[in-house]
């Protein structure tokens, strides 16, 4: 389903992504995990067709991320760490506006809204402007959003950060309820939700992967799950040198990845 072959970023004479290789098979749960700085976003941004790559390839669906760019937006959903949400509008009415702008026919929008709403459990607020709900009733949202057309593959990048213990719980009750029917990528840094979810991890580190296997072997390999990763990134204490601090390949995490979702939007408003 998702194949990346050598994928490689550069900014200026900086590289963030040096010949990345994984693949995901349908239905599988991915982990992609890495020390802030590893290129994490700058991969999902890639996949997501928010940026091209400097070189190799990377593929969903068969479809080409850079050749392709808008077939590929057609077929994910994303769920950025900050959830791209209009606050002033109701949770029924931003719906209702990104199903439309999402081009979902009328005849079947409102089936996939109520859907959507059910699945992530929205009623109890489905009239509430998005400004007054809690951070996990957003990121409920946010998946609503993402998944209302019925995407393929879902992309997750830290979906838990900030919450408090209930509402992680709840989003991970939504992942596994989406993961006998799509494929995921999930970036994360804590290693309870990876061990909670995953099938298969990839571990990346400077721009380079530094382990791909399924998560039992690593467990199997190193102990546990927090071992392997001390083990096989740049983390103090672990077996690699100090931590690589955070620089241009994790660079506007917070501030510009729900830009891909508006991006997708305003390429379908001036279609038509």
């Amino acid at each position: 389903m998702i194949e990346v072959d050598g994928l490689t970023k550069n900014y200026g004479e900086f590289r963030a992504l040096d010949d990345v290789s994984f693949s995901v098979p349908q239905g599988e749960i991915m982990a992609f995990l890495g020390p802030n700085g590893a290129g994490k976003s700058t991969t999902m941004k890639i996949l997501t067709g928010y940026i091209s790559p400097s070189g190799g390839s990377a593929s969903i669906g068969g479809y080409d991320v850079a050749a392709h760019s808008l077939e590929i937006r057609r077929r994910i959903g994303y769920l950025a760490e900050t959830t791209p949400l209009y606050y002033d509008m109701q949770v029924n009415e931003f719906l209702s506006f990104a199903a439309r702008l999402r081009r979902i026919p009328r005849s079947i929008r409102r089936g996939r809204l109520s859907w959507a709403a059910q699945i992530c459990h929205l009623h109890p607020f489905w009239k509430k402007p998005i400004g007054v709900l809690s951070r996990g009733q957003k990121q409920r949202v946010g998946f609503a959003a993402a998944v209302m057309h019925d995407p393929e593959v879902l992309i997750l990048d830290e979906p838990t950060a900030g919450l408090d213990p209930n509402q992680i719980v709840e989003v991970r009750q939504l992942i596994r309820s989406f993961a006998s029917s799509k494929t995921i990528i999930l970036s994360t840094h804590i290693l309870q939700e990876v061990d909670a979810l995953a099938d298969h991890i990839v571990i990346i580190d400077q721009g380079r992967v530094v382990a791909d296997s399924a998560a039992d072997q690593l467990r199997a390999e190193h102990g546990d799950l927090e071992t392997a990763f001390r083990n096989l990134a740049r983390v103090p204490g672990g077996g690699g040198p100090a931590v690589a601090t955070a620089g241009v390949a994790d660079a506007g995490r917070t501030g510009t990845d729900g830009d891909v979702l508006g991006d997708d939007l305003m390429e379908d408003l001036s279609d038509g």
